[in-house]
């Protein structure tokens, strides 16, 4: 028997034996994911920045950039949520304090229905964005691999981006920027605001990992719409990875949309969040053009 047999063997008896478990009518799953986002300092102005400074900035961005998230699910319904651990004092200052201001809460998901809703707070206002789950385009590529004890079938689609997502944000190409619009001495640089110097893509490739073992059409986050259970999820600088697998646990949680805060829309909260940064880009660069040369990381 050649080992393609016995893996298609193998996944058959596991497919069978999870038809059994999702027939209870009572059905959960939780599932552990681990997310991280790369980035680059060397195309952030990198170069001016020490060796020494850069790793620091890097130890105090980890954290914000690599979190632990929590996928409750049923067949039709899931949470996911981050997996909150307490922070040393004093760790929440500078940059990742102003980006703590745009704290997700409970993320919520019916696949039957279609519908999302989002527990979001920013700068101290609670919002709850209500909207349509994001149908994907998802092909199929025949490529399988191993997560964990789970087979898995490989996907991909293209996804539009929200203009505001800071996780794809990156520098803008000025490569071919003509010559009479670029900075003419150095002073103008330094006055010059770091937003108007990045930009996000319009689309960006997914790539997920599904297993038929746990049929259900849930993911992490916003991704879902696959015949099995995502594990692992590749999105621009982001991956999402699952370490951890609770089928039926015997605390069972309870799974309840959010409701609390002003409900708009996907886009409406995006306009909101574009607004405050056009505001706060104003303000700073008050104080720039007030005192160039002077600013500081």
């Amino acid at each position: 028997m050649t080992l393609q047999i016995i893996k298609k063997t193998f996944f058959c008896l596991a497919f069978l034996v999870s038809i059994t478990t999702f027939a209870q009518s009572d059905f959960q799953g939780q599932a552990y994911y681990q997310s991280k986002t790369s980035i680059d300092l060397d195309n952030w102005g990198g170069r001016e920045i020490s060796p020494e400074r850069k790793k620091m900035m890097m130890e105090r961005m980890k954290s914000m950039f690599e979190k632990t998230y929590i996928l409750t699910f049923n067949k039709t319904e899931s949470t996911y949520k981050e997996d909150e651990k307490l922070e040393a004092p004093g760790a929440g200052g500078g940059f990742r304090g102003m980006m703590g201001s745009f704290t997700a809460g409970t993320q919520y998901k019916n696949v039957k229905d279609g519908e999302l809703l989002q527990d979001q707070e920013f700068f101290g206002k609670q919002f709850l964005i209500k909207d349509n789950l994001e149908k994907l385009e998802w092909k199929m590529t025949g490529e399988t691999k191993q997560i964990g004890q789970y087979m898995c079938m490989k996907a991909t689609a293209t996804k539009k981006v929200d203009k505001m997502d800071f996780s794809n944000m990156r520098r803008k190409n000025r490569d071919n920027e003509d010559e009479a619009e670029k900075p003419k001495d150095s002073t103008e640089t330094a006055s010059k605001n770091i937003m108007d110097e990045i930009e996000v893509p319009e689309e960006i490739e997914v790539t997920a990992w599904y297993t038929m073992q746990i049929p259900v059409n849930q993911g992490p986050g916003e991704y879902w719409g696959l015949p099995g259970l995502i594990l692992e999820v590749n999105s621009g600088k982001t991956t999402i990875l699952c370490s951890k697998i609770v089928m039926n646990p015997e605390e069972k949680e309870e799974i309840k949309k959010p409701s609390k805060g002003k409900e708009v829309t996907k886009e409406e909260y995006s306009d909101i969040v574009k607004k405050k940064m056009e505001e706060m880009r104003e303000m700073y660069g008050g104080r720039n053009r007030g005192n160039r040369g002077g600013g500081r990381f």
